[in-house]
């Protein structure tokens, strides 16, 4: 029988199939495989006005945000406070916050703790401000996905621009990330990776359909004269991973021959943060502070915000001012800024001098969650496994 050739936008293809012969010498030679595109060629993607920049696999398709408006006229935004500072914790509660850390530790005894005599509770409280931009990114790229009859609307009129896609975002400080297929942008494509047969060649057997006798290693026989049982003494056997057939299904249409293409937009919100603590120089690391909770003394939120004026440390409004600053410049230039928000929190924070056994020792109590630091502690013992 005449094996024709296949032909599609590509060109000629090859044979309509494939008997995966048994060749009669084991050493002839596997057919190579026809080469297959890995990527889309030239032009495979048409131009959409507004998205010339719009590439496959991401990159290329930056999308800056529409000019922001202006902010609203500063305030007053920063209440008067009668009192920005709170005592220290109690001597039973800073007793209870070492008794529990105590009891954490496996190889701490816990008498320092409940026996200890307390001696001073110095505060130190902590000032922190916290600045959060919630912001809009978006961007596009090509995609695609095996056409199985889903709706066809490229050029059908003008695709939106866009940032003028109606999304609906989340609440405010909420990350989330949202993918969408943009309206008038899908169209119908032969796959480029099978060249719109739906198969391609086994990599396994380089598209022969059989591969050498793993048993007898191709030289046909065991034990001296005896045939391979295996191959039946052809030296060669049908490949496993195609069944003998020479092609396996094309893994990008799923062998449907055709490709839906179009234009995915990516949408990300997402929640930017910085903090600026006012050292106190109570001997706490920064990487301490991250782990707790203070008390919220004031907050704002707004579009756009102005630093906070009035505060009775410097240090924390020149933070502010410089923080707000950066984020605004940085961010819009490449989102879109939804909302900003800032806190003001007093840490408490207490440092508690103890005798214990006739020396003197110190810890540190802080945050809401009564956390505790000490470089050391006075009674450990070293645990091992028998």
């Amino acid at each position: 029988m005449e094996r024709r050739p296949v032909y599609n936008d590509y060109g000629a293809i090859g044979g309509i199939d494939n008997p995966g012969y048994m060749p009669s010498s084991p050493s002839a030679p596997a057919m190579s495989a026809p080469a297959a595109p890995s990527a889309p060629p030239a032009g495979f993607y048409d131009t959409v006005p507004g998205y010339e920049g719009t590439l496959a696999g991401g990159g290329g398709g930056f999308l800056p945000p529409p000019m922001p408006s202006a902010p609203l006229p500063p305030t007053d935004n920063l209440p008067a406070q009668r009192n920005w500072n709170i005592t220290s914790i109690t001597e039973e509660a800073a007793r209870e916050a070492f008794i529990s850390y105590a009891s954490s530790k496996c190889c701490y005894s816990s008498a320092p703790a409940r026996e200890g005599v307390i001696t001073n509770l110095d505060p130190f409280n902590t000032y922190r401000y916290r600045l959060e931009t919630f912001a809009e990114t978006r961007s596009t790229e090509w995609s695609q996905e095996p056409y199985t009859g889903q709706p066809v609307d490229a050029f059908i009129q003008p695709a939106p621009e866009p940032w003028a896609i109606v999304v609906q975002a989340p609440d405010f400080f909420q990350d989330r990330k949202q993918t969408i297929r943009v309206p008038y942008t899908s169209s119908v494509k032969n796959c480029h990776d099978c060249m719109g047969m739906g198969k391609k060649p086994c990599k396994d057997c380089a598209g022969s359909g059989n591969k050498v006798c793993w048993v007898c290693k191709g030289s046909r026989n065991r034990h001296g004269n005896e045939p391979c049982s295996h191959c039946h003494g052809q030296g060669r056997e049908n490949c496993g991973r195609c069944s003998g057939n020479g092609y396996r299904g094309c893994t990008l249409c799923h062998g449907k021959r055709q490709l839906l293409v179009f234009i995915k937009l990516k949408i990300e919100w997402t929640t930017y943060k910085n903090d600026f603590l006012v050292e106190q120089a109570s001997g706490l690391r920064s990487d301490n502070f991250s782990k707790v909770s203070g008390r919220v003394m004031f907050t704002d939120s707004q579009y756009m915000l102005y630093p906070v004026a009035g505060f009775p440390d410097a240090s924390l409004s020149q933070a502010s001012q410089r923080l707000i600053r950066e984020h605004q410049s940085k961010y819009i230039q490449t989102s879109r800024i939804l909302q900003q928000r800032h806190t003001i929190e007093l840490i408490p924070v207490t440092k508690v001098n103890y005798a214990w056994k006739g020396k003197f020792h110190t810890y540190i109590v802080f945050g809401n969650e009564n956390s505790v630091f000490t470089e050391s502690y006075p009674a450990t013992c070293c645990c091992s496994v028998m």
